[in-house]
């Protein structure tokens, strides 16, 4: 099954998921800590506010392969990555699961939109990206009360979309490059 996943993806497709695999996994130990700062008295998760930049590279993942399953498997990679190696998480083997929902998230809203990259598609699937991990990982670590929940999953959002907005600029920065055309003779 798994052979018959990857081979709707070419070799390109694959190293692209990889290097935005390893890119998430890269920035989220330098923006977690800068947005602790700030989220900390608050008693909101730092990463509930990094998270939409660092899931930002799913979305970038999805948008420059544009074939179903690229988020998941963007972040099947990251997951993968996280636990074997045992750092840059404080999720154990959990991070098997709080990982791979968010690359779901991504794939489940491209799909709505096609593909397609749009900026629309883009923002909504760094939202739900982020909002998805945000939920998960207070249902199995943090169990906030209401209002510091509430003030996370708004901070997801927006966090999540603006995310969003920049993996569409680096998207279309991309195509305009003419790397975009390389990528889809190559596939």
């Amino acid at each position: 099954m798994l052979k018959r996943i990857l081979n709707r993806f070419s070799i390109f497709d694959l190293i692209v998921m990889a290097l935005m695999a390893c890119l998430g996994i890269a920035t989220k130990p330098i923006i977690v800590p800068l947005t602790q700062i700030i989220t900390g008295p608050l008693f909101v998760p730092g990463g509930v506010i990094a998270g939409g930049f660092y899931m930002m590279w799913l979305v970038m993942g999805a948008g420059l392969v544009q074939k179903p399953g690229a988020g998941t498997l963007t972040a099947a990679v990251q997951a993968i990555m996280i636990t074997a190696l045992g750092i840059f998480g404080t999720h154990g083997i959990m991070s098997l699961v709080t990982y791979l929902l968010p690359g779901i998230a991504v794939d489940i809203v491209m799909l709505f939109w096609r593909y397609r990259g749009s900026v629309t598609a883009c923002f909504a699937a760094g939202i739900a990206a982020n909002l998805s991990g945000t939920v998960l990982v207070n249902l199995v670590f943090f169990r906030l009360p209401w209002i510091p929940l509430i003030l996370s999953l708004a901070s997801a959002s927006l966090s999540g979309g603006l995310g969003g907005l920049i993996a569409y600029v680096v998207i279309k920065e991309v195509e305009k490059s003419g790397l975009k055309s390389l990528m889809s003779r190559r596939g």
